[in-house]
């Protein structure tokens, strides 16, 4: 793919890539594959993944990129997981066309190439149980010991791993480990598992199989098998990489072709876990409503709240490739939700926290329509109709009794220009007689200012309205994130993780009040309520029911009061 001299540089994945096309390493070939585990929802994290694994594909004439589940643990995969995960990968703007496949559709050809290792001395039936196993296998500074089991004859594990296979034995009998070298101060090296004993149903085989690869097994071999040239993986497989080769390596003489494993940073971010372990404890524990919950960084999660694939990718590319790890700062995927939002998001007014106000100037019968662009930028976007009725809707802190000295909203005896319509002046506080709570305000309007200039009548501030008899209510979740520090993976030991929960992460306001023209707002749609921020239309809004909106992301003032109370 030409780049223009504009173009930012290539990252180093690319540039490996670039080099392999250039020296006819892989026949002018550039295949990647996404292959999730399906034990639980993609995440922010495996945007950075699907985004360039399918992006480097994308970047040559015929490239291709696979979408592959690796099933090789039917303990913890799910069908769930396979349809969500298909779903995200579609909705971020990506298609595999007919390369969808599954570790498991390769389990006749793996459990051949591991009898294979066997005949040829490189693997072994061990007998050691887990806790002597787990014993066995040294420390980072003390060299394993050989099992007993290591001397055995080829002809004996070979007919106990086919022994294993027809179901003779329970789990956790036996397991076959590769033969590499105990003593390795790599300890993936020391003889690792590659089959195990699992009588178990597998989501795509049944009851077929009883004996189950390991990941590192499978995972090399079927990149192989689908003839991948860059299986592009994050940091934490660095150390496994050794074993990827050593098995492809004793396989060679029965494999076509010969991938490259290529290591990045994994994606971090504030506020966040990404780990599925610690994501499925918070689904579990009760501390959020599912894997979709808008606060988890679930792909369904971020798009239950609003987050759009646009944003999502445009965040993937300036956070970048690298092999260094860091922590991404929150404000950089809210800024280019804004952004996105910002371009394509309708407008509308809601009232969160509804004070009444009577416009004692109309008529209690009043009902004038006002017209107000759906983007101010965008005619194409056309425009919508407000009421303008005698009481009226506006939030409850922009009026203030006592004001501050640089308080620029309604204030007793004060004006303040309503949102697409009037200057109203408040002339009057009705309070509750027993609490000195404020009921309503008395206000009149001057109805020469709906179409002035704003500069020919000079007020303190513009706030935003509707009308109370011409409006409906809804349900507004405010969202913060889920937990209070930055760093909640480093802070996160064993299962104690309640104190790093934030209890604010949720506010549900029950009595807001948005425009008429979005009763009907179908579940995903999203708009910018003017001077509050943008809202999702919950993915749960059943037709003709009271419309629920999730706070998608603050506007960039709000953003920044936040940062500054943090």
């Amino acid at each position: 793919m030409s780049r223009s001299e504009e173009s930012p540089p290539l990252d180093f994945i690319r540039q490996i890539v670039a080099a392999d096309l250039v020296s006819g390493k892989y026949g002018g070939r550039v295949v990647t594959r996404f292959p999730p585990e399906p034990n639980g929802f993609l995440h922010i994290g495996h945007a950075k993944s699907i985004c360039l694994n399918f992006g480097v594909a994308a970047e040559h004439p015929g490239g291709r990129c696979n979408l592959r589940f690796d099933d090789t643990n039917p303990l913890k995969e799910e069908d769930l997981y396979l349809q969500s995960i298909r779903t995200d990968v579609r909705w971020l703007g990506f298609d595999w066309e007919e390369r969808q496949f599954y570790a498991s559709g390769y389990f006749e050809r793996l459990y051949q190439l591991a009898e294979r290792l066997i005949e040829n001395g490189h693997a072994y039936v061990c007998s050691l149980s887990a806790e002597e196993l787990r014993h066995s296998r040294g420390t980072l500074t003390q060299p394993g010991r050989e099992s007993p089991y290591r001397t055995r004859s080829v002809a004996v594990s070979l007919d106990l791993f086919r022994r294993m296979r027809a179901g003779e034995f329970p789990d956790g009998t036996h397991i076959l480990r590769a033969r590499i070298d105990m003593a390795s101060p790599n300890m993936n090296m020391r003889d690792p598992a590659l089959y195990r004993i699992l009588h178990a149903n597998h989501h795509q085989t049944g009851d077929q199989w009883c004996l189950y690869p390991t990941y590192d097994y499978a995972h090399c071999l079927c990149d192989a098998m689908e003839g991948i040239t860059h299986s592009l993986c994050t940091l934490e497989f660095e150390d496994h990489r050794p074993l990827y080769d050593w098995i492809l390596d004793r396989l060679q003489a029965e494999l076509t072709y010969r991938p490259q494993q290529i290591e990045f940073s994994r994606l971090t971010l504030e506020y966040t876990v990404v780990s599925k372990r610690k994501l499925n404890t918070l689904v579990k524990s009760g501390v959020v409503d599912g894997w979709d919950d808008p606060r988890m960084p679930t792909l369904s999660g971020l798009r239950r709240r609003g987050y759009t694939p646009a944003a999502i990718r445009d965040f993937c590319q300036r956070v970048g490739i690298s092999k260094t790890p860091n922590n991404v700062e929150l404000a950089l995927l809210e800024n280019c939700l804004r952004e996105d939002l910002d371009k394509h998001a309708p407008r509308a007014m809601a009232v969160l926290d509804p004070l009444r106000v009577v416009i004692t100037s109309v008529a209690a019968d009043h009902v004038e329509a006002l017209t107000a662009a759906n983007h101010p930028q965008n005619a194409a976007m056309g425009s919508r109709t407000l009421f303008w009725t005698r009481e009226i809707w506006i939030e409850r802190e922009d009026f203030c009794e006592n004001p501050p000295k640089q308080f620029k909203r309604l204030v007793p005896g004060g004006e303040v220009r309503l949102r697409h319509a009037y200057v109203v002046r408040c002339d009057a506080v009705i309070k509750d007689p027993a609490s000195g709570a404020i009921l309503e305000l008395h206000c009149s309007h001057d109805p020469a200012t709906l179409h002035a200039n704003p500069v020919d009548r000079k007020v303190k501030g513009v706030i935003h309205w509707v009308s109370a008899t011409r409006s409906c209510r809804a349900e507004v979740r405010h969202y913060e994130t889920l937990f209070t520090t930055p760093n909640p993976d480093e802070a996160w030991q064993g299962d104690d993780f309640a104190a790093l929960i934030n209890p604010n992460s949720l506010q549900v306001l029950s009595n807001c009040h948005i425009e008429e023209g979005l009763r009907d707002a179908p579940p995903g749609s999203i708009f910018q309520f003017e001077r509050l921020g943008y809202f999702c239309v919950d993915a749960g809004c059943a037709a003709g029911a009271e419309r629920v909106f999730n706070r998608t992301v603050g506007l960039r003032d709000s953003w920044a009061k936040v940062q500054q109370g943090r």
